[in-house]
C-alpha cells in the first residue's frame, strides 16, 4: 500500500519512507527531506480540500 506526499503528490512506500511527520494524529509520509520541510512549515495549505498542493514540487526538491 502506497501514500502520497501531501506536498507533491508523489506516491511513497511507507515501509520504507525515510521522511514522515505526525500531524493532527495522522502520519504523512514524504518523497524527499524538501517535503516534509514545506509541509512541516505549513500543514494546512497541504491539507486544505481543493488546495495547491503541488505548486511546492520544484521548489521542495531543489532548495
Amino acid at each position: 500500500m502506497t501514500a502520497i506526499d501531501p506536498v507533491c503528490g508523489m506516491e511513497v512506500e511507507p515501509e520504507t519512507a525515510e521522511w514522515k511527520a505526525e500531524y493532527k494524529g495522522h502520519t504523512y509520509y514524504f518523497c524527499a527531506p524538501g517535503c516534509l520541510r514545506s509541509f512541516e512549515k505549513d500543514p494546512e495549505k497541504y491539507l486544505k480540500p481543493g488546495g495547491d498542493n503541488h505548486s511546492d514540487h520544484h521548489a521542495a526538491h531543489h532548495t
